[in-house]
């Protein structure tokens, strides 16, 4: 491997960092792992070397560009739990925002100019509409929100002060597993609506809480945007080659354009995992929107974006064998 081709990857030992280094690994890049493991997973850092160190560490920072001298940063290394940030924004402005600020400046140091990064639908907020093009305004509603948000504005000002080629890519549901098995979700607590599911299925919990069945939705729950993780990881590979090409920086949806709701989700456990969800339905929780959908037009004109995991069955089925296969189900 050149030099050339080695990437950067912060938070690679974590839920879609995991499966992007694998994607990079297959497309030829080494991926390098930079992770403190506070909340990833060694065991599945499997396609490039891992760095433990801390993004509050500028001294390991700038240790690891000049060792391995990447061509490009791929940044996951955040923390992503929605009440956690409504709880602490400290702890999330102080990891999410002033940690990638402490990791461009390490880049723009090392002369490293090119960044795909790992954003978030909620830098929208509570939108009125749906399907959500990119021209939405942004509004969050929340710490995580606001500090991913924060980030982008950050990069726009790092291109035009700095030279900096990024991309935000704005996820909207991430789930399922490697189709392989080699990697997948693993949360502690896990707050997400699948594998929550999957732990109702498997006895682990004793029921899935549905919030709300009384929004304004064709069978009255929650509609979501949900994309499988594969399908993110070789999203970021797209858009690491399309800066390489010089493409223009900018951010990008990444969703299916087709919104699921509970009750599908559920039906689609039940289906796959042959075991019938015991379900707690309570009141809607303050702050959900009804529906959140993607308009991911712009990722497939200009990345060749083209989800081929993300029907709802391989979602679940990928998610259940992993579920499975680590707790002996």
């Amino acid at each position: 491997m050149t030099h050339a081709q080695t990437i950067l990857v912060t938070g690679g030992a974590g839920y879609v960092g995991t499966h992007a280094c694998k994607a990079l690994a297959r497309a030829g890049y080494r991926p390098v792992t930079v992770d403190n493991l506070s909340r990833g997973h060694a065991e599945l850092v499997k396609w490039g070397p891992l760095l433990r160190a801390d993004l509050a560490d500028r001294a390991a920072l700038d240790a690891a560009f000049a060792e391995h001298k990447p061509a490009a940063v791929m940044h996951f290394a955040a923390y992503a739990f929605v009440p956690e940030s409504v709880a602490d924004p400290y702890l999330y402005y102080r990891n999410n925002f002033a940690g990638t600020l402490t990791l461009l400046e390490a880049m723009r140091a090392a002369g490293v100019r090119r960044f795909v990064f790992s954003s978030t639908c909620a830098v929208y907020g509570a939108v009125a509409r749906t399907p959500i093009p990119e021209t939405t305004p942004t509004a969050p509603v929340n710490a995580y929100g606001d500090s991913k948000l924060m980030i982008e504005r950050v990069l726009a000002d790092a291109g035009s002060a700095y030279g900096l080629a990024w991309t935000a890519l704005r996820y909207f549901n991430a789930c399922g597993a490697d189709p392989d098995g080699e990697t997948g979700e693993l949360h502690d607590p896990e707050p997400h609506l699948i594998p929550r599911a999957l732990m109702a299925a498997s006895g682990e919990i004793p029921h899935l809480d549905v919030f709300g069945e009384d929004w304004p939705t064709p069978d009255g729950t929650c509609v979501r945007d949900y994309i499988h993780v594969a399908d993110l990881a070789q999203a970021h590979v797209a858009a690491l080659r399309r800066l390489e090409a010089g493409g223009a920086s900018g951010p990008f949806n990444l969703g299916t354009g087709t919104g699921l709701s509970v009750r599908q989700i559920v039906n689609a456990v039940e289906r796959i995992t042959g075991r019938n969800l015991p379900l707690r339905k309570g009141p809607r929780r303050p702050g959900d929107p009804p529906a959140l959908v993607a308009d991911p037009a712009r990722a497939r004109a200009e990345l060749g974006f083209a989800p081929a995991h993300s029907d709802i069955d391989t979602i679940v089925r990928t998610a259940w064998r992993w579920h499975r296969a680590r707790r002996n189900v």
